[in-house]
């Protein structure tokens, strides 16, 4: 909105220039999420705690810790970073790119079954929330949705990673295979929360990786330099990330161990959708899989752990999703936290290299 505004003064007043550069803006809604999330944060949790006596509800068969280290914590924490990150992303990004419009729809959708599946855990006393197939159904849809109207805008195809401005055409196909992404990326950070602050910096992380990739792949000289497919428009997403970033650090702060709120499902299918649509819309979204490669590890963790034992009884790990698997093998929640960390900011460093190494 202030670029809209401001930027058209430029010629008259200097100092309004700064709001046509997407760095500046960029900066700008970083820094304005995260003073939202930091100033509002703890009146915000004594709200939720205030209305949640019990705090999320604990699934008896996760680690049995939990119960004793984590009953009583409130949920819902994610509407903090959606209200951070609407705020900013309003006020800092042109509002007249229809890219901003879509990737907001589906974080806002996304948090809204979240929300609802929340309240109804809370309100019901039970980890169970709405019914799975219901959620699934919805978020099909809404991505679904999502990816019509993004492949209005652009070509479909998908970008090979190590290629030089290679796409592939998968024609009718495009719509299923956008949807398959925002939806899986979803329900993979959804998995991955799990431990206090483990979700929230690898989506920090993923997000600083996208914004990078969305201010290049929608820059004609960058693009071309560096032979990826141009998606004209799409560098305004990089304001979109840095709220993303100045939201989950504000969130974090209250987040890290011992968490004083969880961010449920209202956060973590959010985030996780948007992470998913700007990989849509900048065709990076084989690179998703490297630079969210902590997620896709979270999610086939899952995936096999429940087709191994449908088939032969037996599992294949501890306890899934995966970090489960190590507070069974005795490794603190810290010491799984932090090495996580670890690992998805070298996945992410791998798959930004992808961008030169063509």
């Amino acid at each position: 909105m202030l670029y809209n505004l401001l930027a058209p003064l430029a010629d008259d007043y200097g100092l309004f220039n700064l709001f046509r550069y997407l760095t500046f803006r960029t900066g700008g809604a970083l820094m304005t999420a995260l003073i939202i999330s930091m100033v509002f944060g703890g009146p915000f949790i004594r709200l939720l705690k205030s209305r949640q006596k019990k705090g999320q509800p604990i699934r008896a068969d996760g680690p049995s810790r939990h119960i004793f280290e984590k009953q009583g914590t409130p949920t819902m924490g994610g509407l903090l970073i959606l209200i951070s990150l609407g705020i900013s992303t309003i006020l800092w990004a042109d509002i007249s790119n229809q890219f901003v419009w879509i990737v907001l729809a589906v974080t806002l959708s996304f948090g809204l079954i979240g929300f609802v599946d929340d309240y109804q855990k809370v309100t019901q006393s039970s980890f169970r929330g709405i019914g799975a197939k219901l959620k699934f159904g919805l978020e099909v849809v809404i991505a679904a949705v999502a990816a019509y109207f993004i492949f209005k805008l652009i070509n479909p195809g998908v970008a090979v990673p190590f290629l030089k401005d290679f796409l592939i055409d998968i024609g009718w196909f495009a719509i299923p295979f956008a949807a398959f992404v925002i939806v899986g990326t979803s329900n993979a950070v959804n998995l991955t929360d799990g431990l206090d602050g483990l979700a929230i910096m690898p989506v920090i992380i993923a997000a600083s990786a996208f914004g990078l990739i969305s201010y290049l792949v929608g820059n004609a000289v960058y693009s071309d330099y560096l032979q990826i497919t141009q998606v004209a428009g799409s560098g305004e997403l990089a304001v979109f990330c840095g709220a993303i970033i100045g939201a989950g650090l504000g969130f974090l702060w209250f987040n890290a161990p011992p968490a004083m709120v969880f961010m449920g499902d209202t956060g973590s299918l959010a985030l996780g959708g948007a992470l998913g649509t700007i990989s849509v819309i900048t065709k990076h979204e084989l690179v998703l899989v490297i630079i969210g490669g902590l997620f896709v590890l979270e999610a086939v963790s899952v995936i096999a752990q429940v087709t191994s034992f449908k088939l032969t009884g037996k599992r294949i790990f501890r306890m899934a999703p995966l970090h489960h698997h190590f507070e069974e093998k005795g490794w603190a929640e810290q010491t799984i936290v932090i090495r996580f960390w670890i690992i998805a900011l070298v996945l992410a460093l791998i798959g930004l290299s992808t961008l030169k190494l063509r």
